[in-house]
């Protein structure tokens, strides 16, 4: 088993699209999720020094930073009894996130969120912070995923290219799913080694974010964790956005199908219309 970093980074991307049913049904959720985040984080800071925290929030129309914010950081006055930085993570995450959803947009109908976009922007931080790193320090990266959106496989081709992304750059991605079971992210956890996790109760959101995901991928190897759920590795088809179980697929681009198309959609390569199976000729019987 290899070392520990000497550094932690942990980016949170949070889900705070409005038509979250979790957040339909009652708005205070909303308010539970945050406040149970910034708790999060704040004890993944408090592990060691040298811990680094990124929060972002995905919108239904824009991703945007809540901390650490660009330019000169927020001026805040130390409550009694809490350590500076804790109270600045809180301050800048509630005033960020007021700002984001006082400016969105008017939602019309049902609208997806962003979250393929979203974990992008994370991996982009994530290299920037391993370039400004210093000469001879190890960071482990990791991105945790909170949302209670349904999954759209109209994203399906950004998110497994932020998968072997990551995998390729070493970053765990785990993923506490609030409402729904999400097929593609269960195979996002499993290809870079990430813990997934269909929350039972949303009043218990920060005793499972404490007790699943805090410690680091290697510490978890010591723990007792949930087992691992069973990994539906269907793809989706590119012309109806459905996972699929037998499908059609380009043999230029890789995309699929789910039905056969002479013309593939995404690379516009003509394919032939396939022959129909010829029946075998019946034997005659050879009389004696």
């Amino acid at each position: 088993m290899s070392e520990p970093a000497d550094c932690s980074l942990l980016v949170i991307v949070l889900d705070t699209n409005p038509c979250q049913r979790i957040i339909r049904t009652n708005i205070h959720h909303m308010t539970q999720c945050l406040d149970s985040i910034v708790a999060f984080g704040n004890a993944h800071l408090m592990q060691r020094a040298q811990n680094k925290l990124a929060v972002l929030a995905c919108h239904h129309h824009a991703t945007e930073f809540l901390y650490p914010t660009p330019g000169k950081p927020m001026d805040v006055r130390q409550i009694d009894g809490q350590y500076e930085l804790f109270t600045l993570v809180e301050k800048t995450v509630k005033t960020k996130m007021t700002d984001l959803i006082t400016n969105s947009p008017r939602i019309v109908g049902h609208s997806e969120s962003l979250l393929a976009g979203s974990m992008t922007m994370a991996l982009c931080y994530i290299a920037r912070m391993n370039r400004n790193k210093a000469p001879g320090t190890r960071i482990c990266s990791r991105i945790l995923v909170v949302t209670g959106s349904n999954e759209c496989a109209s994203q399906y081709m950004t998110y497994m290219n932020v998968f072997f992304t990551a995998q390729k750059q070493g970053v765990v991605i785990d993923v506490c799913a609030l409402d729904k079971s999400l097929s593609l992210l269960q195979q996002g956890c499993d290809i870079t080694g990430g813990q997934y996790l269909k929350l039972p109760q949303l009043e218990g959101l920060l005793q499972y974010l404490l007790w699943v995901f805090l410690p680091d991928p290697h510490t978890r190897a010591k723990l007792v964790l949930p087992p691992p759920v069973k990994v539906d590795y269907r793809a989706a088809c590119f012309c109806h956005r459905e996972l699929v179980d037998i499908g059609y697929v380009c043999s230029v681009c890789l995309s699929i199908f789910c039905k056969f198309s002479p013309i593939c959609t995404t690379c516009h390569t003509v394919f032939k219309t396939p022959a129909p199976i010829a029946a075998k000729p019946k034997k005659k019987k050879v009389k004696t």
